[in-house]
C-alpha cells in the first residue's frame, strides 16, 4: 500500500485507541492532553469495560477503599464519594461515566463498533485499522484497552445450544436483570465471578445446584460502609497513598512489612494470620509472609490456616471436603473474596456436583447430564471464565511488518517487552497483555496508571524525535522474556501449572505463565530504564 493510498479517503488521526475500560479512558485522557488527535472505538454503548458487561448479582470489586480509582486528578479524589469498602458494579460504572463526563471524553469515542482488523503500512510507518461498521481509519500509533479478561470462553459441552431454557454468560448479563425467582439455576464455575453470583441468589432461586470443578480458597469480605469520616481522610492521604502505592509489590498499600515465615516464632503465626484474616481483604493474599510465594512450607501454614475456616463453616463434613482445595496452596491461583459463599451449601436448597467425580457430559433441551444422571434446569449462567491476556487483542486480525498475523505468531509462543509492546509490530501498544504485573497480580488503576503513563511518554518521545516507528528489537523482547523467565516461574504461582496465569494450547496443556512476578516496584525499574535511556533497545526509524 502506497503513502496515497493511505491518505486517500481515509480519516487521517495520530492514535487510535480500542476500548473505553478502565485502562482505555485514562489512555484518551493522557493522549488528548498531550494534544493527539485521536479515535476511540468501544465495543459497548457506554464506557466502563468490565463495569460495564459485568453486571451479574453480586458483582463487585475485590480491591478495598480506597485503591480502585484513578491517580492522576487529585479532584477526582475530591469528589469521589465511594459508599462501600468494596465498591459494586453499579457505583463503580456511575464512576467512569463520571471521569468521563468531567474530562469531556466521551466526545472521541464512537460506542457500539468493534475494531475487526489492523494492519501495518511500512512505506508509511502507520497502521490502517478497520472496524465492524465499515470504517477504516489511518493512525500512526495505535493502543488496545481491550481488557485482560474480556473475551468469554464459550461452554465446552456438547448440545449447550439446545437448551431451550435461559442460559447465559456472567459477562453477558442482560441490563435488565434476570427473574430467578423460583426457577431451578444451574450455576457453571466456582472461581471469583461464580462465587459472587451463586452467594447473591442462592436465597431467590428455587433450587440452585452448584457445578464445580476446581474447589477455590476464598477469603471472607468485610465489606464496611465507607462514611464521610472515611471520605475525608481519603482525600487527605492522596499525596502520601499516590507515593506510596507507586512502589509497592501489587498496588495495595499496607501499613505493615510482613515478616519471614522463619523469623516468626511458631506460637505467633497462627494468631498472625487470624489478625490479617480479620482483615477481610487481599491483604491475606499479598501481605501474609514476605516468603509466601516462594517458601512451601509458608504456604502450607496457610492454606491449612484458609482451610480450615472453609471446614468451619459448612455442615456437612463430606461437603466441605469436596469444597476445600487440596492440590494446590493457597495464593497459586486467583484468590477471590466472597461474603457468604461457603454458607449457601448449608441451605436445602443447595445442591453441589463435584465435577471431578460427576462430570458433565452434555447439555440438552431440559438440563445438563452428568454421569449421574440428568438435572432438569430453567436457567444455566456460566461462570467459566476469560482467554485471559490473549482474547481480546487475538479477536482482532493484527498484522505487522511484511504482513505477520500477531494472532498466528501467538498460537505457538507468546512474547511482549514488559507486557506493552511486541518486536515486529511498530508503534502498538497494549496494557494487560501478558508478562506485566497488570496482566494478574496488580491492582489494575495502579497499573493502569504506569502503564499507560509509559506508553503515554513513549509516543511522546516518538513525536517529539520526529520519529516514523519505536518498537522493542527481538534482542530487548528476548531478554524480557528472559527476566520474566528467571523471576516467575520459580515462584509457587509459577509451578501450579492449573490456573488461568498460564495460558492454554490447543491441545489443553499449559504453556507461558502471563502473571510477571517481579512486583511493581520492579517492573517500573524497568520500563523507566528503557525511557530513561532514551530507548536503548529500541529500533528507531
Amino acid at each position: 500500500m502506497t503513502q496515497g493510498a493511505v491518505e486517500q479517503g481515509i480519516e487521517q488521526v495520530d492514535a487510535v485507541v480500542v476500548g473505553a475500560g478502565l485502562n482505555g479512558i485514562y489512555q484518551i485522557y493522557r493522549l488528548v492532553q498531550q494534544g493527539l488527535n485521536i479515535r476511540a472505538f468501544e465495543a459497548g454503548d457506554s464506557v466502563g469495560g468490565v463495569w460495564y458487561w459485568n453486571r451479574y448479582p453480586g458483582a463487585r470489586c475485590d480491591s478495598h477503599f480506597p485503591f480502585y480509582q484513578y491517580w492522576f486528578s487529585k479532584e477526582l479524589w475530591d469528589e469521589a464519594d465511594w459508599k462501600e469498602r468494596f465498591p459494586g458494579q453499579v457505583d463503580i460504572e456511575a464512576y467512569f461515566n463520571h471521569v468521563c463526563d468531567k474530562f469531556d471524553l466521551k466526545r472521541h469515542i464512537t460506542f457500539k463498533t468493534r475494531v475487526t482488523a489492523a494492519k501495518f503500512d511500512a512505506a508509511s510507518g502507520r497502521w490502517i485499522v478497520s472496524t465492524d461498521t465499515g470504517e477504516t481509519v489511518s493512525a500512526q500509533f495505535l493502543v488496545f484497552n481491550s481488557g485482560g479478561l474480556s473475551v468469554a470462553k464459550a461452554p465446552p459441552y456438547p448440545g449447550f445450544d439446545t437448551f431451550k431454557g435461559v442460559a447465559v454468560h456472567t459477562s453477558r448479563w442482560p441490563k435488565g436483570g434476570l427473574d430467578l425467582a423460583g426457577k431451578r439455576v444451574g450455576v457453571i464455575g466456582t472461581a471469583a465471578t461464580g462465587i459472587q453470583v451463586i452467594q447473591s441468589i442462592a436465597a431467590e432461586v428455587g433450587h440452585l445446584t452448584v457445578f464445580q470443578r476446581t474447589p477455590n480458597y476464598a477469603v471472607k469480605m468485610r465489606n464496611d460502609r465507607i462514611t464521610e469520616q472515611d471520605l475525608s481522610a481519603m482525600r487527605a492521604s492522596y499525596d502520601d497513598l499516590n507515593a506510596r502505592v507507586h512502589q509497592s509489590f501489587g498496588g495495595f498499600v499496607y501499613d505493615d512489612e510482613p515478616p519471614m515465615f522463619d523469623d516468626m516464632p511458631e506460637e505467633q503465626r497462627t494468631p498472625y494470620l487470624e489478625s490479617i484474616w480479620a482483615n477481610g481483604s487481599l491483604k491475606m493474599w499479598g501481605n501474609t509472609f514476605a516468603d509466601a510465594f516462594m517458601n512451601p512450607e509458608a504456604a502450607e501454614f496457610i492454606s491449612e490456616f484458609v482451610r480450615e475456616k472453609i471446614r468451619a463453616r459448612i455442615k456437612d463434613p463430606a461437603v466441605a471436603e469436596k469444597l476445600v482445595p487440596k492440590d494446590y496452596q493457597f495464593g497459586t491461583r486467583r484468590v477471590p473474596l466472597e461474603n457468604g459463599y461457603f454458607d449457601v451449601f448449608n441451605r436445602d436448597n443447595v445442591t453441589l456436583v463435584d465435577l471431578r467425580e460427576d462430570p458433565i457430559l452434555s447439555v440438552d433441551p431440559t438440563g445438563i447430564n452428568t454421569t449421574s444422571g440428568h438435572i432438569d434446569l430453567d436457567v444455566i449462567i456460566t461462570a467459566t471464565g476469560f482467554d485471559a491476556g490473549v482474547g481480546a487483542v487475538n479477536q482482532v486480525d493484527i498484522r505487522g511488518r511484511n504482513g505477520v498475523s500477531l494472532r498466528d505468531q501467538w498460537k505457538t509462543c507468546v512474547r511482549t517487552t514488559v507486557g506493552m509492546q511486541v518486536h515486529g509490530f511498530p508503534n502498538l501498544f497494549m496494557t494487560m497483555a501478558p508478562f506485566a504485573p497488570a496482566a494478574a497480580i496488580c491492582n489494575v488503576p495502579v497499573c493502569t496508571d504506569q502503564q499507560v503513563g509509559w506508553i503515554s511518554d513513549t509516543i511522546a518521545f516518538a513525536r517529539a524525535k520526529g520519529l516514523k516507528t519505536i518498537e522493542p528489537t527481538a534482542e530487548t523482547e528476548a531478554a524480557w522474556m528472559a527476566h520474566h523467565e528467571e523471576i516467575s516461574e520459580p515462584t509457587l504461582i509459577g509451578q501450579n501449572r492449573n490456573s488461568w496465569y498460564r495460558l492454554p494450547r490447543d491441545d489443553g496443556q499449559k504453556r507461558e505463565l502471563i502473571a510477571y512476578m517481579g512486583g511493581l516496584v520492579q517492573y517500573r525499574a524497568a520500563c523507566d530504564e528503557y525511557r530513561n535511556s532514551g530507548y536503548a533497545g529500541f529500533a528507531l526509524t
